[in-house]
């Protein structure tokens, strides 16, 4: 964020022209939304909000701010989110806000899943906005304001907050966690339109990782968090080592859509903009976990911002270098991450301490390689493996991504990292319930003294796990993924409940971000190549299709399935869809009433999903990834 853009308005509104002493802006404070606003009496909760500018600071009050828009509880500081707004179904609100931005009108919103109460508010003035919130669930209040940016992102800067129905009859709030997502985008918009996300600060209940609240359990604890996304960007949220339960999604018409039964358990979410989200997980392990959005680049650091001293003056705020990590590294978790990050300390039960990893019954080493000839800023990197079984003994799935890794439910194994790149990395097990030191956080997955290392180049690391269930899982490198992941250090990781079995019966689509210099931007790869070869399938044959969500950018593109010759129309329009049934999501089972459906699914970074496949006719058809914009890129299948 080279600048905010904001600074010619700032400078006309406290004064810092000759002679003029320069006002100080009110600091708007982390909220963790723990206590509700606003007076209750008689059924009716009132509450009065002020919208102005305020100083944020993302990285802590000891480093300077940025000028932004935030909400405050009348008579009292501003906040990041706004005020939380907490009542039981049923009760009446009555808001009363104003707006104290000069210049800019507000059009204030009670967003309710897919519907919304809204207010039009003049600089200056105090409009009123009474509603009922009549039904249980998560929710939250917005304001847009009039200039581009709020138009563009339906946001002005950071006005938002949390609203929570509890069901009708509570006597006693459940004891949850409330988490609103939030970004501050700079007003310098580029000719597409878009704003550039290497120049957004991300932040969950106020603050940016590492400076996002640290948050502690004990193993077996039951641990209930509502998620909002405040936003009008996707995250796909991902919690390391554990599964959590999906009790309830809430958002605009069609973003509940294709995300399959509530109560199903994943270890990744897709939020698309302005939904909600009540979650449920039991940890079951000790040690130090991650809970994170999983589109890249909201969870890198942010670039150095800019912004204006009390002295008039330009600062810049020091942050760690965004798309280059090496091994003279001071902590990877603190300087490595950034954005919406949380990090989760799970304590052990009494005196409980963690097994010992059982002695592996297989060994395998996986040596990280990097190819010449590919621009420094994206290179060209894979995995591959040496399984001590084959005649070749090293297994190479070539350029782009990295060797398929097949293991066995129950069966210990020892997987040693060989680092042979010219950047440090580590390796994440994702959706594998693996020990906290396994995985695969340099410097933070752990406990205590015994943290995981960065694998250093010409350096190793040795993982030890058994997996406890069969699935489709990801490993995946956790440094610098912007670039690594693109550079294909990702491969899937494919758990069965006995040996191989025949290869034919599985497909697995490695969906992921082109390399540098391999077609347009943001143009995908499947399994490594942007031009996939014709795969032959046999006519009423059942096939598992393992389809992994790996991508750096576009966080929500379709897969699809079509028999449709062309590809000029959107896959909404396309009438030629086939039919597949949906059997797992994150390597978890889904209830066997699921029924074929069209084979057309939205998937977020970091997902996998299985579907079972029957081609029913002879002849040829497609796979179709694509985007709002348009194909990404497509495999064609002849069915014999």
């Amino acid at each position: 964020m080279r600048t905010f853009a904001l600074l010619p308005l700032l400078t006309l509104m406290l004064g810092f022209g000759r002679g003029a002493a320069p006002m100080k802006l009110p600091t708007a404070r982390p909220n963790p939304n723990t206590v509700p606003a606003g007076k209750f009496r008689d059924g009716v909760l009132t509450i009065a909000l002020d919208a102005e500018l305020t100083m944020w600071h993302p990285d802590g009050d000891s480093l300077p701010g940025i000028p932004i828009e935030a909400f405050a509880e009348r008579d009292r500081p501003p906040q990041v989110p706004g005020p939380l707004i907490r009542v039981t179904e049923g009760t009446e609100i009555q808001a009363s806000v104003l707006n104290s931005l000069e210049g800019d009108t507000l059009t204030f919103y009670f967003q309710w899943g897919d519907a919304a109460d809204s207010v039009v508010i003049p600089a200056g003035v105090t409009r009123e906005l009474h509603v009922r919130a009549n039904r249980a669930g998560t929710f939250f209040y917005r304001a847009t304001t009039s200039n581009r940016l709020g138009r563009l992102l339906a946001f002005g800067g950071l006005l938002a907050g949390a609203v929570v129905a509890d069901p009708s009859g509570t006597t006693r709030p459940l004891r949850d966690r409330i988490f609103v997502m939030q970004v501050a985008a700079d007003s310098t918009i580029p000719s597409t339109g878009i704003p550039l996300p290497e120049r957004s600060v991300w932040a969950i209940n106020g603050r940016s990782w590492p400076n996002t609240e640290r948050l502690t359990a004990a193993v077996g604890d039951t641990l209930h968090w509502r998620l909002i996304n405040a936003s009008n960007d996707q995250h796909p949220m991902h919690l390391h080592g554990f599964y959590y339960r999906v009790d309830a999604f809430d958002g605009p018409a069609g973003s509940t859509e294709n995300r399959g039964p509530l109560g199903r358990r994943v270890v990744t979410e897709r939020m698309s903009q302005f939904t909600t989200m009540f979650i449920t997980w039991v940890p079951e392990r000790a040690g130090n976990w991650l809970f994170h959005c999983h589109f890249q680049e909201h969870a890198v650091p942010h670039p150095p911002l800019e912004t204006v001293s009390p002295a008039g003056e330009l600062q810049r705020i020091a942050t760690a270098p965004k798309h280059r990590v090496t091994s003279r590294h001071g902590n990877h978790a603190l300087t490595g991450m950034g954005g919406l990050v949380l990090a989760i300390r799970i304590r052990p039960r009494g005196r409980e301490r963690a097994a010992a990893p059982v002695r592996a019954h297989r060994h395998l080493r996986m040596i990280a390689i990097q190819d010449a000839g590919f621009p420094d800023s994206v290179p060209s990197m894979r995995f591959v493996l040496d399984d001590g079984r084959s005649d070749a003994h090293v297994v190479d799935a070539g350029p782009g991504w990295s060797t398929p890794l097949y293991l066995i439910r129950g069966e210990p194994v020892s997987i040693t990292i060989v680092n042979q790149t010219h950047e440090a990395t580590a390796v994440h097990w994702h959706g594998i319930e693996v020990e906290s030191y396994f995985d695969g956080v340099a410097d933070l997955s752990g406990s205590g003294r015994k943290l995981a290392p960065i694998i250093a180049p010409q350096d190793s690391f040795e993982a030890l796990f058994t997996p406890p269930r069969a699935g489709t899982f990801i490993y995946h490198s956790h440094v610098d993924e912007p670039r690594q992941h693109r550079a294909g250090l990702v491969g899937a990781l494919i758990v069965r409940d006995t040996a191989l079995r025949s290869a034919s019966e599985d497909l697995i689509l490695l969906i992921k971000s082109a390399r540098a210099g391999r077609g347009p931007p943001n143009r995908f790869e499947i399994n490594g190549t942007t031009d996939p070869d014709t795969i032959v399938l046999a006519l009423g044959h059942t096939y598992r299709l393992r389809v992994i969500a790996m991508q750096t950018g576009i966080p929500g593109p379709v897969i699809s399935i079509t028999a449709r010759p062309d590809s000029s129309l959107p896959n909404l329009r396309d009438t030629l869809i086939v039919r597949w049934r949906q059997v797992a999501k994150d390597g978890a089972d889904l209830p066997d009433e699921e029924g074929a459906k069209p084979a057309r699914q939205s998937i977020g970074m970091g997902e996998t999903y299985d579907f079972q496949f029957i081609p029913e006719r002879r002849g040829l058809l497609r796979i179709e990834v694509r985007s709002a914009r348009g194909l990404m890129v497509r495999a064609p299948i002849r069915v014999d």
